[in-house]
């Protein structure tokens, strides 16, 4: 992590602004930067995270990321987490499948007993994608993995 921690108040009450949801909505909130930046908050439910419709003007200089339980008995068990990342700083409103954003929430989340050692993310869902993002902690690492489906391959020559 190049940045870890908790979030200055001010900040936090503006990604709050930005997401168009009230600063109360916000469970936890901490620094997840492995390198783009990314600030993350959890909220207190995949419904809440789907829902979002974020000013992306708002929030145009920052990397967010947004996580939220499933519940077993309303969301299934295919996933234990929904994640949304916007990534307007890095040119990207939202990002379907984000595995840096991923592992930093993993860090933060699995640290702070907010997460299992082992679990699953839901990614891309707002987005029409069904990414699953599966997380695991072991022997002090956090490993971050999934399957890819490749779209397209070729070869430059210069």
């Amino acid at each position: 992590m190049q940045r870890s921690g908790s979030v200055e108040p001010g900040l936090l009450h503006r990604v709050a602004n930005g997401l168009k949801i009230p600063a109360s909505s916000i469970r936890a909130a901490a620094w997840t930067d492995n390198g783009p930046g990314w600030l993350s908050v959890m909220l207190g439910s995949r419904r809440e995270v789907l829902a979002l419709e974020p000013d992306y003007a708002a929030l145009s200089d920052l990397c967010i990321g947004v996580t939220g339980p499933w519940d077993p008995i309303h969301d299934g068990q295919q996933a234990q987490f929904e994640v949304r990342a916007f990534a307007m700083a890095c040119g990207v409103n939202e990002d379907p499948v984000t595995g840096s954003l991923n592992a930093g929430l993993a860090q933060w989340l699995i640290g702070s007993g907010l997460a299992p050692d082992h679990y699953i993310a839901s990614q891309g869902t707002c987005l029409g994608r069904a990414g699953r993002v599966h997380v695991d902690l072991e022997d002090g690492k956090i490993w971050v993995g999934g399957v890819a489906t490749t779209l397209i391959a070729g070869v430059l020559r210069l």
